[in-house]
C-alpha cells in the first residue's frame, strides 16, 4: 500500500505587521537651505504685480494691522508690507519690538502689547495680527490671549505647531536661548525659548482661536528654514499654500494676495463676519 504522506497544517505567519500610524502631516518635501537665497527674485516679481499697487484685491476698511518680524528680525524689513497694507486701505503699526532674538513672553509683555494699546485706542475697534516666521508664532500666541481685542490673525510661514527647523537655524536659537538665560537668569523659566518652556506664551499659543476670529496659516512646500508641515494648523478652511520661500514670504506676492483676501472678509464688526471660504493653493 503507498504510502501516503500528511499535509502539514498551516501555520499562522509568525510575522507581525506593523500597524499603521496615522501620520499627522502631509509628507514632507525638504528644501535646500540655500534656496533661501532666491528670496530677491520675489521682491522683483512683487513690483511687477499688480497686487503691488492694489490692483484686483478687495480694498481695506482703515483698521489696525500689526506686523510682527521673524527670528533675528526687525520691523525694518517689513516696511514693503508695511506700505502695502497703508496703499490698500488699512492703518498698519509695525510691532516696535525692536530685534527678534529675546524671550517671546518678555517681548510681548513689555513691548508689543504697548503697540497693540495704542492701535486698539487710536482706531476704535479690534485689530488684525500678521506675523512672520517666529512672529507669527507670536501673533497667534497674542490671538489665544487677547480675543476680545483681535479680528484676525494671519501667520506667514510660521511654525505654529511646532519647532523643526534647519540645524544651523536651531544653533544659532540655542546660542540666543543661552544669552536670555544669562542676562534675565531667574527673570525667565530654566526651558525658555524651547517647546518645554511653561510662560503665559506658549499657553496662548495652544489655545483655540475663537470661532469668531479669522484664522489663517500660509505655507510654502520650498520652504528651506522650518517644515513647511508644523506651519499649518491642519484645517483646509485656514491653510493656504504660495509658491515661494520662507524669508521671501515677506515678499510673496501670492502671500499679499491672500493677506487682502482674508482681512477684507474680517472685518470687525460682527454683522460682517461669516465662515472663511475654502482653503486653496496658488500654483
Amino acid at each position: 500500500m503507498p504510502h501516503k504522506s500528511k499535509k502539514t497544517a498551516a501555520r499562522p505567519s509568525t510575522v507581525k505587521r506593523r500597524k499603521r500610524t496615522p501620520q499627522p502631516y502631509p509628507k514632507a518635501n525638504t528644501s535646500n537651505f540655500w534656496t533661501e537665497a532666491l528670496f530677491g527674485a520675489e521682491i522683483l516679481l512683487l513690483h511687477a504685480t499688480p497686487v503691488y499697487y492694489g490692483l484686483g484685491i478687495p480694498r481695506g476698511d482703515g483698521s489696525a494691522v500689526v506686523i510682527i518680524p521673524g527670528f533675528l528680525g526687525t520691523d525694518l524689513y517689513l516696511t514693503e508690507l508695511h506700505a502695502w497694507l497703508r496703499r490698500i486701505g488699512y492703518r498698519p503699526y509695525f510691532s516696535g519690538i525692536g530685534l527678534n532674538a529675546e524671550c517671546p513672553n518678555l517681548l510681548i509683555q513689555r513691548r508689543l502689547n504697548q503697540t497693540i494699546e495704542r492701535a486698539l485706542a487710536e482706531t476704535g475697534r479690534k485689530i488684525h495680527l500678521i506675523g512672520h516666521s517666529l512672529g507669527g508664532v507670536i501673533a497667534r500666541s497674542v490671538a489665544g490671549d487677547r480675543p476680545k481685542d483681535v479680528a484676525s490673525v494671519i501667520t506667514l510661514a510660521a511654525p505654529i505647531r511646532g519647532t523643526v527647523a534647519n540645524r544651523a537655524v536651531l544653533h544659532v536659537a540655542e546660542a540666543v536661548r543661552l544669552r536670555i538665560l544669562e542676562e534675565h537668569g531667574k527673570g525667565v523659566l530654566p526651558d525658555c525659548y524651547t517647546g518645554r518652556c511653561t510662560c503665559n506664551f506658549l499657553g496662548s499659543l495652544h489655545r483655540k482661536v475663537p470661532d469668531a476670529m479669522l484664522e489663517t496659516a500660509i505655507y510654502t512646500r520650498q520652504d528651506g528654514i522650518v517644515d513647511w508641515r508644523y506651519c499649518m494648523t491642519m484645517d483646509p478652511e485656514k491653510d493656504v499654500e504660495v509658491p515661494g520661500t520662507h524669508i521671501g514670504m515677506a515678499f510673496n506676492p501670492g502671500a499679499y494676495t491672500i493677506v487682502a483676501e482674508r482681512l477684507a472678509r474680517a472685518q470687525s464688526s460682527a454683522e460682517l463676519l461669516s465662515p472663511p471660504s475654502r482653503a486653496r493653493r496658488l500654483s
